[in-house]
């Protein structure tokens, strides 16, 4: 498994707040896949101003924030597509979705 290799390019960043497990990518922000490479845009109505470029992994993680979610069910799931140790899954997982949740890309 690729590990989660993304950029955050910023003017500032928001604080969340975590009220349940469920999480979902954020209706302001776009995602674009292209060859290797993923981008999230936020729209206008973002409180984040910025782009993120990541690479597969982080597009495969964001496959699931498309529906409410929980960060085990991705953990789980990544396990089934990539042969990587599951230890190596999980801290990707959750450093990838830690800085989503950073920029206010996910909603919870």
């Amino acid at each position: 498994m690729g590990k989660p290799d993304f950029t955050v390019s910023t003017a500032h960043t928001d604080i969340y707040h975590e009220r349940t497990n469920e999480m979902k990518l954020n209706k302001n922000f776009l995602v674009h896949k292209t060859g290797n490479d993923t981008i999230i845009v936020p729209t206008g109505d973002a409180d984040f101003s910025g782009i993120v470029k990541g690479n597969k992994t982080l597009g495969a993680i964001l496959d699931f924030l498309k529906k409410d979610t929980t960060e085990e069910y991705i953990i789980e799931e990544m396990a089934k597509i990539y042969d990587a140790p599951h230890e190596t899954i999980e801290n990707d997982v959750k450093k990838s979705i830690a800085s989503l949740k950073g920029i206010g890309a996910i909603d919870e």
